[in-house]
């Protein structure tokens, strides 16, 4: 199935969503297309959802996480979130029972998923659903486990402000990133002033306006990008004046250029 490039028209899944685990780990196989998206839901066990092709985007009451190849996002129990996936996307979901020996945060964020972490979540798409756990798959699993470590940072990560004259600001930006205006200009429309709105975005977001929209536009050029659109297209499209400009933000934020990320 990951060998295959035939794009399916509607979803396709390895197994069903359970209603419970019928052992620690439980892992579903989906090639989703372009466009999918799936509601604001929850579930009692934690969630890893892993993009071994094309770009997800993980939406909570905290924020968004936008989520790359090569990247996975860590959902704990009970935390509601919807999905949507820009591009086609060949998805691996790991259901982990809320008991098990995992070291990672009650929140979400986004983990680096390395090649044996790769290599170990392939090998579990292969075993039964009810693997032996006293046996070489119970063995795989926690050796999984085990590789699920906590991230050195949390760049994919865009928080959500809760002031509503902020969160009126950010649905208009996520609609049209390219806005250039400064919290002068949006003071105008929003019944506070810019001293006001900057100092709300530093208290409930911990970062300034400015590096607020720089990190939207991030996360919308990963998307556009693993959608490989062209990089002079992208720039242009989240309202940077040249190319150059684009590649230099996006190497501070990622230590990469577009290119090298994404191989």
């Amino acid at each position: 199935m990951d060998g295959s490039r035939d794009i399916p028209k509607y979803p396709q899944h390895s197994r069903p969503r359970p209603d419970r685990l019928p052992r620690p780990v439980y892992v579903r196989m989906s090639d989703l297309p372009a466009g999918y998206s799936i509601g604001a839901h929850s579930h009692d066990w934690h969630q890893l959802i892993f993009a071994i092709e094309g770009t997800m985007t993980v939406t909570t009451k905290a924020g968004i996480w936008v989520v790359p190849p090569q990247r996975a996002v860590w959902v704990p129990p009970g935390v509601e979130h919807a999905v949507s996936h820009a591009t086609f996307t060949r998805a691996r979901h790991i259901y982990i029972d809320k008991n098990a020996p995992v070291d990672l945060p009650d929140r979400c964020t986004v983990l680096d998923v390395s090649p044996l972490l790769r290599e170990l979540i392939r090998a579990a798409t292969e075993i039964p659903i009810e693997y032996d756990e006293a046996g070489a798959e119970g063995r795989l699993i926690r050796v999984l486990l085990d590789q699920l470590k906590p991230p050195r940072d949390d760049n994919l990560h865009l928080p959500a402000p809760k002031d509503p004259r902020l969160a009126r600001i950010c649905e208009q930006l996520q609609a049209n990133p390219s806005d250039n205006r400064t919290l002068d200009e949006w003071s105008r429309d929003c019944g506070a002033s810019s001293r006001t709105l900057a100092r709300l975005f530093q208290r409930e977001t911990g970062m300034p306006f400015r590096d607020w929209r720089q990190k939207l536009r991030l996360l919308y050029a990963l998307e556009k990008l693993a959608h490989h659109r062209p990089v002079t297209e992208v720039a242009l499209d989240l309202g940077y004046e040249n190319t150059s400009a684009f590649i230099a933000m996006f190497r501070k934020a990622t230590g990469k250029t577009p290119g090298g990320y994404f191989r």
